[in-house]
C-alpha cells in the first residue's frame, strides 16, 4: 500500500470518528429541551438585530472590527446558517468531512481567514460544551493519557495560534495565503483520493478498507508496538481492563502527538478531532474504548483553549457567526443522518468527493490574487478576479446542489423514515 493511501485512510478513519462524535453531541442538544431553549435564547437577539438591519448604523456584533466583514449584515448571518447547514448535511449524510468545509466556506462568504479559523474553533467548543454527555464513555478514560496529551495539545495550540497571529500581524494577506494554501493541499489530497475510491466503487472495485471507527478488534500495528517499547519516563499504563497488566507508553510520546493535534486545531480551526482517533488507535495502540473517552475530553479542552486563549481574547472570534453555524449544523446533521437510510452509499461517496474537491478549487482559486497582491507574481487584475470568481461559483453551486439533493431526498421520504422510526 502506498504512503499516500495510508495517509488517506488514516485521515478518513479520523474524520469518520469525528463525524460520529459530532452526530452524538448534536443529537444530545436536539433531544434536550433546556439546551435547545438556551441556544434559541442566544440566537433570538441576533435574529432581531438582523431584522432591524443594524448594519446600516455601522454596528458590528462580535469579532475584530478591523478585520471582520465590513459590517455585520443579515446576509452574513444567513450565510453562517447556510455554512453550518451544509457542513451538517455532509457530516450526517456522508459520515465524514463536513468540518473541513466550514473555514473555507466562511472565507468564500467574505470572512477573513484568521477570523474564520477562530470562529470555527469557538463553534466546535460551544457544541462540545452543550452537547457532550459525560456518561459511560468517560469511564474508559485513562486520566494519565489524557493529561499527557492535553499538555502537548495546549502547547501545540499556542504554537499554531502564534503562527496565524504572527502572519496576520506581519501582513494580513500573508495570513490569508497561508490558511488558503493549507486547505487547498488538504482538500485536494482528500478529494482526489475520495474521487478515485468513488470511481473504483462504481466499476465494482472494493474501495473500502479497514474499520473506519477503530472498533475493539483492531490490533496493534507494528509501529505502535515499537513506540510502546520506548522506555522514556514517565511511563503511562493504560487498558488494564483489556490486557493483563495493561499496556505502557511514554508520556513524552503522547504529548508529542498532542502538540501536532493542537497545532492543526489552532491553524485550521477544525478542533483536531479528525487526527486524535486514528493517532491513538493506529499509532499509539490504545483501545478504541479508551480512545473515545479521551477524544471527548481533548476536543473540549483543545478547542476551548485554542478558541479562547489564542483567538477570542485577541478579537478573532465572530460570536454571532458561531451561533448561526451551530443552528445550521444541528439541523443539517440530523437530516443528513436520516437521509442515509434512503439513498445509495455509492451516491453519498460521490457527493463527498465532489464537495471536498469544490472546496479545494475554491481555496486554490484565491491563491493567484493573494500572490499578486503580495507582489510575488504579476497577472492582470481581470484575470485573477475572474479566477477567484469562478472558484467561488463552483464551490457554492456544488454545495447548494448537494444541499438541495439531500433535503429533497429527506422531504420525499419523510413517510418512510417515520415508519422506520
Amino acid at each position: 500500500m502506498s504512503l499516500g493511501r495510508e495517509i488517506y485512510e488514516f485521515l478518513m478513519a479520523g474524520t469518520k470518528a469525528y463525524a460520529k462524535w459530532d452526530l452524538e453531541v448534536s443529537t444530545s442538544i436536539i433531544k434536550n429541551r433546556k439546551k435547545l431553549l438556551f441556544l434559541l435564547a442566544l440566537a433570538t437577539p441576533v435574529l432581531l438585530v438582523c431584522m432591524a438591519e443594524a448594519y446600516e448604523a455601522h454596528t458590528m456584533l462580535g469579532g475584530k472590527s478591523a478585520y471582520a466583514p465590513a459590517f455585520y449584515t443579515t446576509t452574513i448571518f444567513l450565510a453562517s446558517i447556510a455554512v453550518g447547514l451544509a457542513a451538517g448535511l455532509i457530516t450526517g449524510c456522508i459520515g465524514a468531512g463536513g468540518g473541513f468545509i466550514i473555514t473555507p466556506a466562511l472565507m468564500a462568504a467574505g470572512v477573513k481567514g484568521i477570523l474564520a479559523v477562530g470562529t470555527d474553533l469557538f463553534h466546535i467548543f460551544a457544541k462540545a460544551i452543550m452537547g457532550t454527555t459525560v456518561h459511560k464513555k468517560l469511564g474508559n478514560v485513562s486520566v494519565p493519557l489524557a493529561l499527557a496529551f492535553l499538555v502537548g495539545s495546549f502547547g501545540g495550540t499556542i504554537v499554531g495560534g502564534s503562527i496565524n497571529k504572527g502572519l496576520y500581524n506581519h501582513d494580513p494577506l500573508l495570513s490569508e495565503l497561508f490558511i488558503s494554501t493549507i486547505y487547498a493541499v488538504l482538500l485536494g489530497f482528500l478529494g482526489f483520493y475520495a474521487l478515485f475510491d468513488f470511481l473504483k466503487a462504481t466499476r465494482g472495485g472494493q474501495a473500502e478498507s479497514g474499520d473506519a471507527h477503530g472498533n475493539a478488534n483492531v490490533g496493534l500495528t507494528s509501529f505502535s508496538v515499537r513506540l510502546q517499547k520506548i522506555n522514556l519516563p514517565p511511563m503511562i499504563t493504560f487498558d488494564e481492563d483489556l490486557v493483563p497488566g495493561g499496556r505502557r507508553i511514554s508520556g513524552w510520546v503522547i504529548a508529542s502527538g498532542g502538540i501536532i493535534v493542537g497545532m492543526l486545531a489552532a491553524i485550521m480551526g477544525v478542533g483536531g478531532g479528525f487526527v486524535t482517533f486514528p493517532l491513538f488507535v493506529y499509532v499509539y495502540g490504545v483501545s478504541s474504548m479508551t480512545t473515545v473517552g479521551t477524544d471527548i475530553l481533548q476536543i473540549i479542552f483543545t478547542a476551548g483553549f485554542a478558541s479562547i486563549g489564542q483567538y477570542a481574547i485577541y478579537g478573532y472570534v465572530f460570536y454571532t457567526l458561531a451561533v448561526g453555524m451551530l443552528l445550521g449544523s444541528l439541523l443539517g446533521i440530523q437530516m443528513g443522518a436520516l437521509t442515509t437510510k434512503v439513498v445509495k452509499g455509492v451516491q453519498i461517496r460521490g457527493f463527498y468527493a465532489i464537495s471536498i474537491l469544490a472546496g479545494f478549487v475554491n481555496r486554490l482559486s484565491t491563491l493567484p490574487k493573494k500572490l499578486v497582491e503580495l507582489e510575488v507574481i504579476s497577472l492582470p487584475t481581470s484575470v485573477i478576479n475572474g479566477i477567484e470568481f469562478v472558484g467561488n461559483i463552483i464551490f457554492w453551486v456544488v454545495v447548494a446542489f448537494f444541499g438541495f439533493w439531500v433535503i429533497s431526498k429527506f422531504v420525499m421520504n419523510i413517510g418512510k423514515l417515520r415508519q422506520e422510526a
